[in-house]
């Protein structure tokens, strides 16, 4: 959609979300030297209203807000959206009117029964930047070993894919973890999520039993209130996910309350081949946009969730990569973290 067409007070947004993008130290995507993820509960994605003005109805998504929506989205080469409804109108528009024909969409269908919400998982890429390697599907738990029993699946089946960005390839597995009437109610999602992972995906691609799940990315909405010294947290780490400095103490919701539902994560190790830049953090666009409302009337307009966002070099060249990741080239580790 030509910026030309845009109301002024929609244009007003744009500038200031983009000054809110600037502030929040998100590199340029750079052809051959970086890759950059992201992950957003973009809270109930649904209808659409199609017009720049507000519908008094419902749905509360317009053209205003997937102009928003979109200058954060193009921020990154491949995003792992949370909470896409069955209804995918706004997602279509927003794909084929504001990202444009370069975008694509991978998404999963509804996970069954009251406890799916009917929520989809997808994921948003750049074409010219990112492609498909051709894994993808939703992640069933095998029954017990030994007496063949069922397991309790997730609520919300998690959702794996495989991309490559110039030479490197790389699979994200994003998931959205039951929220429950109390934390507790969260463990064991999160401690399946974090074994899974762990055994039937990492532990397999190092014994050479599977090479279409390389440099795993673990990302979503996990529902974790705080990280460091919170049972939540240390039952999705618990198997080894490392969750990168930058992001270990950022919010990721807005509203007064701090909350740290979301992340991004992976094992660190040898064959974990992407080199982090050491670039890592969030977009708060509260108080940016739709200055006109209350922060709870903002959330249904663009999400109460923050994106979450790393970079990555994808130059192996020891020059560029030492000016991509501003250490020496002798000590490339730029979060400081000790690998396994």
């Amino acid at each position: 959609m030509d910026y030309r067409e845009y109301p002024p007070f929609v244009v007003e947004d744009i500038v200031r979300i983009r000054r809110r993008i600037r502030d929040a130290g998100i590199p340029a995507r750079r052809i051959d030297a970086n890759l950059l993820v992201g992950t957003w509960n973009i809270q109930k994605l649904s209808g659409l209203h199609e017009a720049w003005t507000e519908n008094p109805g419902s749905p509360k998504r317009n053209l205003r807000s997937l102009a928003i929506i979109a200058e954060v989205i193009k921020c990154f080469d491949v995003i792992a959206l949370q909470e896409v409804m069955r209804d995918t109108s706004a997602l279509r528009f927003l794909m084929e009117r504001f990202l444009g024909p370069e975008w694509a969409v991978l998404l999963t269908d509804v996970t069954a029964g009251d406890k799916g919400n009917s929520e989809r998982l997808a994921y948003l890429y750049d074409t010219r930047r990112v492609t498909l390697s051709g894994l993808s599907g939703e992640i069933v738990l095998a029954p017990h070993e030994g007496t063949g029993e069922a397991v309790e699946q997730f609520d919300r089946t998690p959702f794996i894919a495989g991309f490559r960005a110039r030479n490197e390839h790389f699979t994200l597995l994003t998931a959205h973890i039951r929220y429950g009437d109390a934390p507790a109610d969260r463990i064991d999602e999160l401690r399946r999520i974090a074994h899974h992972t762990a055994k039937e995906i990492r532990d397999r691609t190092r014994a050479g039993q599977s090479a279409e799940e390389p440099n795993l990315l673990v990302l979503g909405d996990f529902n974790i209130d705080k990280r460091q010294g919170n049972p939540l947290f240390d039952a999705f780490v618990e198997e080894g996910l490392w969750v990168p400095t930058p992001l270990q103490h950022v919010r990721t919701t807005t509203g007064q309350v701090a909350k740290h539902y979301d992340q991004i994560a992976w094992f660190q190790g040898d064959d974990f081949q992407l080199r982090p830049s050491g670039r890592a953090g969030t977009i708060d666009f509260a108080g940016a946009v739709y200055q006109e409302l209350t922060s709870r009337q903002v959330s249904p307009r663009i999400s109460d969730h923050l994106p979450l966002w790393v970079e990555f070099t994808t130059d192996r060249s020891d020059v560029a990569m030492a000016e991509v990741l501003g250490v020496d080239i002798d000590h490339p580790d730029p979060f400081g973290g000790v690998a396994d």
